[in-house]
Formats: structure tokens, sequence, C-alpha cells
């Protein structure tokens, strides 16, 4: 017959390997579970971070156009205001209310008369060319906010 001694033994034995066993998978399913959180929070900057240079893209283009061109139909915002669309599904509310605001400076500057290229000179001196930098600050917050997560 074995030993009260040697019994104890292999159940402090089992044990250890029971809790070093637990403890390996707990460490695993920790490590495994943050790469896919990181995976997650990267994915969602790129997302982000497309809309927003897609919209930032598409609204240079049209407040170029828009400067030298009066224009009443709204066929060429359909694309811009589509990615304000998209932005509201995930974008704050900040990035939201900067891109609206960007949205009215083109409809404004459609609206208005054209511009000869001294008037826009003007018009880029008393800070009316950049209509695009509120949401621009707010989307490097945002990413960057979404970056340091």
């Amino acid at each position: 017959m074995s030993e009260p001694g040697s019994i104890l033994t292999a159940v402090v034995g089992l044990a250890g390997a029971a809790v070093g066993g637990l403890g390996s998978l707990l460490t695993s399913w920790l490590t495994v579970r943050a790469q896919i959180s990181q995976k997650i929070k990267s994915e969602a900057r790129s997302r982000r971070e497309e809309i927003y240079t897609d919209f930032i893209k598409e609204a240079t283009r049209l407040f170029g156009d828009a400067l030298g061109h009066e224009r009443e139909d709204i066929s060429d915002l359909v694309t811009l205001y589509a990615l304000v669309a998209r932005m509201r599904l995930i974008a704050p509310s900040e990035v939201i209310e900067k891109a609206e605001h960007v949205l009215d400076a083109i409809v404004q500057a459609y609206l208005g008369p054209n511009h000869t290229l001294h008037e826009l000179r003007q018009v880029a001196q008393n800070g009316g060319m950049d209509p695009l930098r509120h949401f621009s600050e707010v989307c490097r917050i945002e990413l960057k906010r979404l970056g340091d997560v």
C-alpha cells in the first residue's frame, strides 16, 4: 500500500499542474481578447479615416467648383450628403456638426456669384477658402482618441 505522504505529494503535484494550466489558459485567453479588441478598434479607426478622407476629397472638389459656378442643381452634392449620412452611423456629433457646416459653406458658395481669380485671392486672405479646417481638426482629434485607446 501507498503511504499517505506519497498520496499527498501526488495530490499536491496534480493541484499545482491544474493551477499552472489554468493560469496559462487564462493568460492566453486574456491575450487573445486584447488582440481582438485592438483589431476592432483599429478597424473602426480605419473606417472613420476612410470616410473622413472621402468627405474631404469630395468637399474640396465641390467647393472649388462652387467658387466658379452658380448652380441650382443639387445632384453634385448627393455624394457629399451620402458621406455625411455614413458618418452619422459611426462618428461623434462634433464631427457631424462640422461636416454639416462644410455642406452649408458649399451650398452658399454655389448660390453666390462666380468669383474671379482676383476675388478668390481676397476671399483666401479673409480666411474664406478653408471651409474644411474645423472639420479636419475635429477628425484629427477623434482619430487620435481612437488610436490612443
